[in-house]
């Protein structure tokens, strides 16, 4: 995929960003590089290659699902300004 000038300069206004030609000169270079390896990676043979989430086979450590702290419901609503039926009373601001 060929990328001008001119689509360097029309992402970078997308983005909300300010660039010069200088700089769009400097990106046309650099994004056509990674183009032509996403271009090489296109044409590789994928066929039974099974995707993957990770590339390490690892399994996260969780820690055991258990209670740690008492229940202080009471206490918090006790300082809140308005409560009802043990849930928070705010302001409505959607009409």
């Amino acid at each position: 995929m060929a990328l001008e000038h001119a689509d360097v300069l029309r992402a970078a206004h997308l983005a909300r960003l300010g660039m010069d030609d200088e700089e769009a000169a400097r990106y046309l270079d650099d994004l056509g590089r990674i183009l032509e390896m996403v271009d090489q990676l296109q044409a590789l043979d994928t066929q039974g290659v099974a995707p993957l989430a990770h590339p390490l086979d690892a399994t996260q450590r969780l820690r055991a699902d258990e209670v740690t702290e008492s229940d202080q419901r009471e206490t918090f609503q006790r300082c809140a300004p308005a409560v009802e039926n043990g849930l928070y009373l705010v302001p409505r601001v959607v009409e």
